[in-house]
């Protein structure tokens, strides 16, 4: 009796060892693709009525931000798409127009942005803008070097919003997915 249970014993380890068991495909890590997803902001603005109301003429806030980030060349070979995203607020007295140009390294404009907005009361302006394969080229991102803002009051130069603290602000961020 003991060397038949000893036996089904055997038989069962053996079946249960080869039943369970699959061959490994090692070879499926070449097959893996990573794409993760990276934000950051990129910048802040504020202008404050006070100081549109000191200024004469049309441009009140003109500024070049150096942006070398888009040209690395760890970003640049691995981008697949992106969204600039833009918010906008006007609570002045002045209707406005912001004006984004991107240049590349030789200070020539390969994109252009244009936001107007009336003045208060408003609400926030979104503007979500893509690059890659459902939007604009990517290589407007990969060729950026410096991006120009100008903004310009289309109003007077002595009206004042009722609101406290009136300004303009915009904030800009972005959002890529890379290869790796």
């Amino acid at each position: 009796m003991k060397c038949i249970r000893a036996c089904i014993a055997i038989l069962f380890g053996v079946l249960l060892v080869t039943a369970c068991s699959e061959e490994q495909d090692f070879d499926q890590l070449d097959d893996l693709e990573i794409t993760p997803s990276y934000e950051t902001g990129i910048f802040y603005v504020k202008a404050q009525e006070s100081l549109i109301n000191r200024v004469s003429g049309l441009s009140f806030f003109s500024q070049d931000f150096n942006f070398d980030a888009f040209e690395e060349p760890f970003f640049a070979n691995r981008v697949q798409s992106g969204v600039l995203s833009y918010e906008l607020e006007n609570t002045t007295s002045k209707p406005i127009e912001i004006r984004l140009e991107f240049l590349d390294e030789n200070e020539n404009v390969i994109d252009t942005e244009v936001f107007r907005m009336d003045a208060e009361p408003t609400s926030t302006l979104i503007r979500n803008v893509a690059y890659g394969a459902t939007g604009k080229s990517l290589d407007i991102i990969r060729n950026t070097s410096k991006i120009r803002l100008f903004a310009a009051n289309l109003g007077d130069n002595s009206s004042t919003s009722s609101l406290p603290d009136p300004a303009i602000v915009l904030r800009s961020s972005a959002k890529f997915t890379l290869e790796l």
